[in-house]
Order: structure tokens, then sequence, then C-alpha cells
């Protein structure tokens, strides 16, 4: 996680909405500690908040000279605040991350603590095992889920054969919802892993990519849209360091089914190309997939499966750094969200369909200057949406070309 200065804190609250009492404020960097609010900020925050819900009035978001404010109640339980004076911080990014959050807190606690807070204190000491997956939010994530609503992916070089291995272990294990992850992304899943609602298709690789390296866990969770009040366990094995086996079941397998000898009947003869899946975990394209030179970075989304492609990897050698080349992507696809692109597949939209309906844009580009002269196109087609990132090179007439091109190199992985 990146460590923002004083300057670019992010800030989140959370608080009893009918008493006031903070529940966990946090930074990031993840320390509470540090560049902790003042208890009158706080106050004031949740204040405000409080006099426009008497007087009828939602106070959804304020902005002043250098900080955003979000404010998002859930329940009439539980209200969170977050605030930002990052350098294109943006109402879509904190709702949506506000979202996530609370999703998160649901995941972790179950929604009935949250819904009807009967005991502050020990919602307080319950909610302390979300921390990890909540700070992971607030910082310079890899992975960009949290903004898009989509599930990161990778694609691994041999994603058939992966993928009957996957199917066959699932009935094995009489559980119908497997996936495989590396570092927080998806390479291979059942169908029935596939059809979690959101956000906990989300939420549940986040988590696991945000806990400390473990050989095998046994986690209860709760699905904050498909099970929020009867939680459901969530056992992960590591295959290999980085690279997890994640079954989400009922009673049912008990760890101790899932042996070594289990493992190893279905997975060692995939050794090799497990492997192959390591380096996945930044790069999210198989090696040697060709990509034009002047590509610094992308973002692919299929609109309707919900899945994502994500990474600043090619031409690591090229000025920005990847930590700018990801905040950079994440503001383009902020703009281009919330200015020309619904995040959402139209109502008559198919998948043969290249042709968006009349009046609604295609493509859109982006020069950063002065002297910088980064570029940003955003291309949509059909269901789905490509963003790039582009070195200075690039001929800006020719930007619209590369992008397409690109996408229909992509296509056939998502």
């Amino acid at each position: 996680m990146g460590d923002e200065g004083a300057g670019s804190a992010v800030h989140l609250l959370c608080l009893a909405a009918s008493s006031g009492v903070p529940l966990f404020c946090r930074s990031s960097g993840g320390a509470p500690s540090r560049q902790q609010l003042p208890f009158s900020v706080i106050g004031s925050l949740n204040g405000v908040h409080m006099f426009g819900q008497n007087l009828d009035v939602q106070l959804t978001s304020a902005r002043t000279e250098d900080t955003i404010v979000v404010w998002k109640s859930f329940h009439d339980s539980v209200t969170l605040i977050a605030l930002s004076s990052e350098e294109g911080a943006s109402e879509l990014r904190l709702e949506r991350m506000l979202h996530m959050v609370f999703g998160a807190m649901v995941l972790i606690v179950g929604l009935e603590e949250l819904a009807n807070i009967r005991n502050v204190e020990r919602l307080k000491k319950e909610l302390r095992a979300s921390y990890c997956l909540i700070d992971s939010f607030l910082g310079n994530s890899e992975l960009i889920g949290d903004l898009t609503q989509c599930v990161d992916c990778a694609i691994p070089p041999e994603g058939s054969f992966m993928q009957e291995t996957l199917s066959g272990f699932s009935e094995a294990t009489g559980t119908a919802f497997v996936s495989l992850l590396v570092s927080g992304r998806v390479v291979a899943a059942t169908e029935g892993w596939w059809r979690l609602g959101m956000p906990e298709a989300v939420l549940l690789p986040w988590l696991v990519g945000s806990l400390p390296p473990q050989a095998a866990r046994d986690y209860p969770v709760y699905l904050p849209h498909g099970s929020p009040k009867v939680p459901h366990r969530l056992l992960t094995l590591t295959l290999l360091p980085g690279l997890e086996l994640c079954l989400l079941c009922g009673p049912s397998p008990p760890l101790s089914q899932l042996d070594p000898q289990l493992l190893e009947r279905w997975w060692q003869p995939l050794l090799e190309p497990l492997r192959a899946c390591l380096p996945l975990g930044p790069r999210a394209l198989p090696e040697g997939f060709p990509l034009h030179s002047d590509i610094l970075g992308l973002l692919l989304l299929h609109l309707e499966l919900r899945r994502c492609l994500f990474t600043v990897e090619p031409s690591r050698d090229k000025e920005p750094s990847p930590e700018q080349r990801r905040r950079l992507l994440r503001n383009f696809y902020t703009l281009v969200a919330t200015t020309y692109f619904s995040a959402e597949p139209g109502p008559a939209e198919k998948e043969e369909d290249t042709v968006p309906p009349a009046q609604s844009p295609r493509a859109c580009y982006l020069v950063l200057g002065p002297g910088v002269g980064w570029q940003l196109v955003a291309l949509r087609l059909g269901l789905r949406l490509l963003l790039l990132m582009l070195s200075p090179q690039s001929p800006t007439h020719g930007l619209r070309s590369l992008a397409t091109h690109t996408l229909q190199a992509l296509t056939p992985l998502l």
C-alpha cells in the first residue's frame, strides 16, 4: 500500500447513525492514529449530516478548495464518511469506496449486527477483523475492482486445461463455488463462483489478497448480496506462494478432507502451468501477449460479465512509475464513467452490437500536459470498454486505430 503524505490523505469514518458514536476511523496508510482527524471535526461532519436528515435534506457530498467529503448511510444504522485530498479525487470514487467498505463490514460481521446495533463496544471489536480489507481500499492497490465494481482477473497461459481441473476438483469436493486466485485476481473459476452477486464477487478475492500468507484457512464470511445474515465458510489452500485455491461452502467439506493427497492428485499434473500463473499478479496478461510498444497501461472491462483486466506492467522501463500509471488510469476511468460512457450495458445492447445507440460517444482521449504528454484513450465497442495509457510518442491521430486493434486482440480473452 502506498504511503500517502499528509497533504494527500484519505480518511474514512464509521459511526453509529443514531448516537454518532465512532465505530472506527481509518486513514490511508492503515494506522488509525496517524493523520487522525480531531474528534471535533468528526462530530461536525456527522452533525451537519444529521442536521440535514432532520430537515429531510439528504447531504451526499461537499467539496472544499482541496478536499472532497462524501456521506452515506446504510440501513439507518451506520453512517460512513470519506474525505480525500488526493489529486484527482472524485465523488464517484469515494461513493463506490463507501459501498465496498460497508460490503466488507457485512462480509465479516453480518448484516444483522450492523442493521440492529445492540452493543457498540462488542461491534467495535468484531469490526477489527475487517480493517485489513478496508485499509486495502484506502491505499494504492494494484487492483481496480473497488472502483469499476468488476472482478479483477488474470489470463492464464493454459486456461482451458486449468478450467477442466478446477471443475473436476469442484465435483470431487462437493462445492460449486471454487476459484484460483493470484494476488487477489481470479485466474480461473467455476460457473458457480462466477454467478456470485456484487459486491461479494469483488470482495472475496480482495479479502484473500489482503490477508497474511497462510497454508490453509477456514474463514467464516457473510455474502452481502446472497446471504447477509447466514455465514458461509471460505476455505483457502495455498498451492504455490501467491497462488491460492478458494472454496465457498457450507458445513462441508471439513478442511481436513482437503488433505495434501487430494490436492496432489488434482494439481500436481498442472505444476508448470500453475508456476506460469505467478507473474500474472501485476501483469494480468500471459507472457508474450502482443501489445503495442507505446502502451504503458490498460484497463479492459466486460460490462455484462462484470470482469476486468488491469495492468500497468507494459514498458516498465519508461516513465511514469507504476503507481502513477495506476492513479492516472483510475482518474481517467472516473472521468470516462461520469462524463462519456455509462458503466452499465444498455438494455438493448448485445454482444454483436459494435455500434452504441445514436448520440452515445464511442471514443474519447486526453493528453496530459504541459511537458508530460502521456495520452489516455477510451473506446467502447458493444459490451466492452477499453482504456489505454500511451507514451507521448504515440501520434494523436492514430489513438483510435491503436485502441481498436488492441481491443480486438484482447476480446478473445475477456
